[in-house]
């Protein structure tokens, strides 16, 4: 594991800092992995001048008032997807030609085209971060901004192989784990039943609640007062509320819908584990890039179960912070659950792992690595007599 520090930037007067502007179409208030990844980033590279440019939210502006970042949103209610994109995407050729950045910082394929086109016009230092979902659902842009990245960041050892499988042969290629915030208070509650969470949202099959529904009975013949809470809203949610009546598990499963960060740490500190067996979607599609809920997880002290395939695999050290099971046999993942709701020693040792790791892979730290992979690059290209955006 890579330990390096992050960069220091208390030597680094503002007046010196170097210009990054960090393209993303997923930003807070709303709500995934992506979206607290790029708050994370933006707060966390201090040795840059960070300018943020995302879509706009209705509750975007006080947002924006009660944390230090400089953002810039667009205007309008959102309308297709691809016109969408299309419209960041010139929004942010036109914030470069005024800001005129060091450094451009992708979090998603749909920005590459922004990002090629800067690094070309203004010889910006051009970087992406990949996940996994959008490598093979856009093939051809996934390795269009493989090609032209000067550095592209894979979350996992898997996403690194997508980017590989895509043909592509990115410049420079490196992988940094994704990171988790510290709770203010990991303390467990007391719960009067034993508790298996999931938190998902409910829009990708592939994060495995079918498959939990069909091993939820299996587990009930050897825990029947389990409990299994679902956090998280989407689509799906209605056919899964009918496939629990199906399987005449309803007693035993409640669908919280989204909740606020405050009672999600609160169900992870009642919980005794987390379960999450994401597979691979049918089609090709690439499932899980590595799973910070996993992470989430370790944070409180509570082992983790997961499928054995996609990101997954980085995210959690089978037999030592969790379990990793075969995500499409309802039997496996039901052994997984009920050996640790029994096994009281074993969860407790995989908990306090995951407690250790989750300390060691902070968004600070992984801010820290892309911050310093992105000075590291800035140094290359001035040793190479190469421009930057600001002269």
């Amino acid at each position: 594991m890579d330990s390096s520090p992050p960069a220091d930037a208390t030597t680094t007067s503002a007046a010196r800092r170097p210009s990054l502007l960090l393209l993303t179409p997923d930003y807070p208030p709303a709500h995934g992995g992506i979206q607290l990844m790029s708050l994370r980033l933006a707060e966390g590279m201090r040795a840059f001048a960070v300018k943020v440019l995302a879509p706009g939210d209705r509750e975007a502006a006080s947002f924006d008032r009660e944390h230090a970042v400089a953002v810039r949103r667009l205007r309008g209610a959102p309308g297709p997807r691809g016109v969408s994109n299309a419209l960041l995407n010139l929004a942010a050729f036109q914030e470069a030609l005024r800001l005129r950045p060091d450094v451009v910082l992708s979090l998603h394929t749909v920005t590459a085209p922004a990002m090629a086109a800067i690094g070309r016009v203004l010889g910006s230092e051009t970087a992406i971060v990949f996940h996994a979902e959008e490598i093979t659902a856009r093939i051809k842009l996934a390795a269009f901004a493989a090609r032209n990245a000067d550095v592209s960041i894979a979350v996992s050892a898997y996403t690194a192989g997508l980017i590989e499988a895509t043909g592509a042969r990115p410049p420079r290629l490196v992988r940094i784990s994704p990171g988790v915030d510290s709770p203010k208070d990991p303390t467990p509650l007391a719960a009067d039943r034993p508790i298996v969470v999931t938190i998902a949202r409910l829009e990708e099959r592939y994060k495995g609640h079918d498959v939990m529904l069909a091993a939820l009975p299996l587990v009930l013949a050897k825990v029947p007062d389990a409990l299994w809470v679902v956090i998280g809203e989407g689509s799906l949610r209605p056919g899964l509320e009918r496939l629990a009546r199906d399987h005449g598990v309803a007693h035993a499963v409640r669908f919280l819908g989204a909740v606020a960060d405050e009672e999600r740490d609160e169900w992870l500190r009642r919980a005794r584990l987390l379960a999450m067996p994401s597979r691979l979607p049918a089609g090709g599609l690439a499932g899980e890039g590595f799973g910070i809920a996993y992470l989430e997880a370790g944070a409180f002290g509570k082992p983790a179960l997961a499928g054995d395939v996609g990101g997954a695999t980085d995210a959690i050290l089978h037999g030592k912070t969790g379990l990793l099971v075969d995500p499409r046999d309802p039997l496996a993942v039901a052994e997984g659950i009920t050996r640790l709701l029994l096994d009281t020693e074993l969860a407790g040792r995989l908990g306090e792992a995951g407690a250790r790791r989750a300390g060691e892979l902070t968004w600070a730290r992984f801010a820290g690595r892309v911050q310093d992979t992105l000075l590291e690059g800035l140094a290359d290209r001035e040793g190479a007599g190469g421009s930057a955006g600001n002269p």
